[in-house]
């Protein structure tokens, strides 16, 4: 393991069971809202914390090696409590739910679970909005099950359209063939409209704008630019291989006519932008020169039962010990487990990426240990 890295382990080790309140509070009939006014809209769940590609920007091979304890099966939440879960925060207002990992369709008999969460509803009577984020590799031969099970839409992760500079990317030598032909299958059957998400590093895969532009433009896929991020302690990030999403934009500017486009729904990570004669868009996501704190709706739940509020958390809240009890804590009921998440975001206060932007580029912001990007999903 390289010098000055926190093993993740400890960071996993990390988590608070959020309090009960006592007496329950009554039902609310609007939004739970944040101390900044924010409501919880979006739930991103990460069902597993392997992945089988090392890109450097997310898992480094020298840290994620052969000897890396990931975690064990036995303290994976099950299908049935990440469903109790979620059930609960279509209650308190979540509306969308995003599948993550590591990579998600790692996870054994994946469909079993979408099929429990498609199930659900809001407190309207509405279905939930139920995606998945996947690097790819396996969606060829999983798509067809995932929309039998409910899922809806997918969103890959590509970094490249070079096959060299994609091998070396995910550092497994792993082929960008394969992972267009998934996304020409998982489109095949349905599970669409599809967003391409591409990480920038400048120096490393910049040159690919353009070609990846190129290649999606007119395919109804969504190709979105998402600017390298300081997520976790392990990737090394430096602000010098940050390729500000204003330079992507000029670059893809000289090659088409781009018009804006108005956000598609309310706090929205990425500025959509279209192409004048109407062949497709192409999104900008830039967390790191554009802050988009102010309306970020978004909580994370690890792969076994940590709440993160904020990408950028040191710590989680611990929502096995209320599902399954524990020595001090006994098991709880829905309204009980209801009544802890709503006090838990009414006191979120987290704008890691806004105080970040506000100093000095060799200033950190944030908590002294940062949650890797992989156990959390992005």
């Amino acid at each position: 393991m390289t010098d000055g890295v926190i093993p993740l382990l400890d960071l996993r080790q990390i988590g608070r069971t959020p309090p009960v309140p006592h007496p329950l509070p009554p039902p609310r009939s609007g939004p739970w809202l944040d101390a900044r006014g924010r409501p919880l809209r979006d739930l991103r769940i990460s069902v597993t914390d392997r992945c089988n590609f090392r890109c450097s920007y997310c898992m480094p091979k020298d840290v994620f090696d052969k000897d890396y304890a990931f975690l064990p099966h036995r303290d994976l939440l099950s299908f049935e409590e990440i469903t109790r879960l979620a059930r609960v925060f279509a209650q308190l207002g979540v509306q969308k739910l995003r599948l993550t990992g590591g990579e998600p369709l790692l996870r054994r008999h994946l469909e079993a679970l979408i099929a429990q969460l498609a199930a659900l509803r809001t407190p309207e009577g509405l279905p939930l909005d139920l995606t998945l984020t996947t690097n790819g590799s396996l969606l060829a031969r999983k798509a067809q099950a995932l929309k039998d099970a409910g899922l809806q839409r997918v969103t890959v992760s590509l970094d490249a359209l070079d096959d060299a500079i994609f091998r070396r990317m995910n550092d497994v030598d792993f082929p960008v063939a394969d992972v267009l032909h998934g996304i020409e299958t998982a489109q095949a059957v349905g599970l669409a409209p599809i967003k391409v998400n591409m990480v920038v590093k400048r120096g490393t895969n910049d040159d690919q704008i353009v070609p990846m532009a190129r290649h999606f433009r007119g395919t109804g896929v969504v190709l979105r630019f998402i600017e390298y991020m300081d997520v976790g302690m392990s990737n090394g990030w430096r602000m010098d291989e940050v390729l500000p999403s204003a330079e992507v934009l000029a670059r893809l500017r000289e090659h088409a006519d781009l018009v804006p486009l108005a956000p598609s729904s309310e706090g929205e990570t990425a500025t959509r932008w279209g192409y004048a004669d109407g062949s497709g868009e192409i999104g900008l996501i830039s967390s790191v020169t554009q802050a988009f704190c102010g309306d970020c709706n978004r909580a994370r739940l690890s792969t076994e039962g940590r709440l993160y509020t904020c990408l950028f958390a040191g710590d989680g809240h611990d929502l096995r010990a209320l599902l399954r009890g524990d020595a001090v804590h006994d098991a709880r009921n829905d309204d009980e487990i209801a009544a802890a998440l709503g006090a838990l975001w009414t006191r979120r206060n987290d704008r890691y990426s806004e105080l970040r932007a506000s100093l000095p580029a060799d200033a950190d912001a944030g908590p002294a240990r940062r949650v890797e990007m992989h156990y959390i999903g992005g």
